[in-house]
């Protein structure tokens, strides 16, 4: 019985041994892969660098006409299109207009990944019970993990700049997207599924003229979600290099400047509150149109 009283011993010194074995690991592959890797990540950071010094450049006035165009598309409302271009105004009359710019291009590139990768995700799982089976456990560790955890390995095998945030504020917002798509899909109503297997329609027809038109209430939904947790993720992130607002508040924080902590973090709020409502005004229009469709 003395194993009982070495327990915990034992138990610390075999933690010991295996962290050591998965860290050396780990070492290994990021050196082995490491730049491998990175260069395959190339093009991304190219098109990144390219898209935030585009926006960068923009005249202010002309960028604000554009977002302003944007919102009058997507939602058709003049109160809300109004207060967007008065928001943005103040947010570059306050000194945050660079910075701003290169917040919503990151954003902006992380959206348009995570759609790309979790809305063929959310399909898969509602089309298959088993790849629900797996996805579901993986998708409840990447929302229950810490935000600061993704930093370590991503860090470690391609080192401080953008591309590390990016993955990093992908990982870490992509599992709503993933999640309202398997969820949308999966309550279409049985009765409009059987409708247009009576139409002949192909199961790539149905899943592209049926199920995700019905679905997209619960997709935009999603895609909302991903945005506020993105933008949940770049003070995070601007500890690894990712530029735009969450520099100055990190910036803020360390050096105790109020002021600067509060403005820049009022301007992340500003975006955020912009592709909230937009993306909800647009996706109310959306069900609108569609069920003035099947009437």
């Amino acid at each position: 019985m003395s194993w009982l009283t070495e327990f915990p011993e034992l138990s610390r010194r075999d933690l010991m041994g295996l962290r050591k074995t998965l860290d050396g690991a780990y070492r290994d592959f990021s050196r082995e892969y490491g730049d491998t890797i990175e260069a395959f990540f190339d093009p991304l950071l190219s098109f990144l660098i390219w898209f935030e010094k585009l926006l960068i450049a923009t005249p202010w006035w002309l960028m604000i006409a554009i977002l302003m165009l944007i919102t009058h598309l997507a939602a058709r409302s003049l109160k809300l299109t109004i207060g967007v271009g008065i928001a943005l105004f103040m947010v570059g009359y306050l000194g945050m207009w660079e910075d701003t710019m290169s917040t919503l291009s990151i954003i902006t590139v992380c959206t348009i990944i995570a759609i790309i990768v979790g809305v063929p995700i959310g399909i898969l799982m509602a089309r298959s019970g088993r790849t629900q089976a797996i996805v579901t456990p993986i998708l409840d560790i990447m929302q229950t993990m810490p935000a600061f955890v993704y930093l370590i390995p991503v860090v470690m095998l391609l080192g401080i700049g953008k591309i590390p945030g990016l993955i990093a504020v992908v990982i870490y917002a992509i599992p709503p997207v993933i999640r309202l798509t398997n969820l949308g899909i999966r309550l279409v109503d049985k009765e409009v599924l059987e409708a247009a297997d009576a139409y002949g329609a192909s199961p790539w027809q149905r899943l592209i003229n049926v199920q995700l038109p019905l679905a997209m209430p619960n997709i935009m939904a999603g895609i909302n979600q991903t945005i506020m947790m993105s933008l949940a993720m770049v003070v995070i992130a601007s500890m690894i290099g990712v530029a735009g607002l969450g520099q100055p508040v990190l910036k803020s924080i360390t050096n105790q400047y109020f002021t600067l902590g509060l403005l820049n973090g009022g301007a992340i709020v500003v975006l955020a509150i912009i592709f909230d409502r937009v993306s909800q005004a647009w996706a109310h229009r959306s069900q609108q149109h569609m069920g003035d469709n099947r009437s």
